[in-house]
């Protein structure tokens, strides 16, 4: 990781950085005024597509090093659940990766 701060393993403060994350990635992609929340979906709400989920990938990467491995917990989904997705489940996921490598 390249930042020293320490890693808040808590759903706000996780929140809060994957909504940054996501504004980056959507100013990016020319779309704005989105209101992002724990029920916003990726596919639907955000309407992004793969490629963007690998930049999300990235982007979690660049936060949170190896605690959080993104390519994994997609792995681990079928196809409606991708599409399905929401915010919150993301941010469950990542402060559940932060406290398990806490304890480690």
């Amino acid at each position: 990781m390249t930042t020293s701060e320490p890693t808040a393993a808590d759903e706000a403060s996780v929140l809060a950085d994957l909504t940054g994350m996501l504004l980056v990635l959507l100013d990016e992609l020319g779309s704005d005024d989105v209101e992002i929340g724990m029920e916003t979906t990726f596919n639907r709400d955000l309407e992004l597509e793969s490629i963007d989920l690998v930049t999300l990938a990235g982007l979690l990467q660049e936060r949170y090093g190896n605690q959080v491995n993104f390519a994994e917990f997609l792995a681990g989904m079928e196809f409606d659940e991708i599409i399905e997705l929401t915010v919150g489940r993301l941010v469950e996921y990542v402060v559940t990766s932060l406290k398990a490598a806490e304890a480690n």
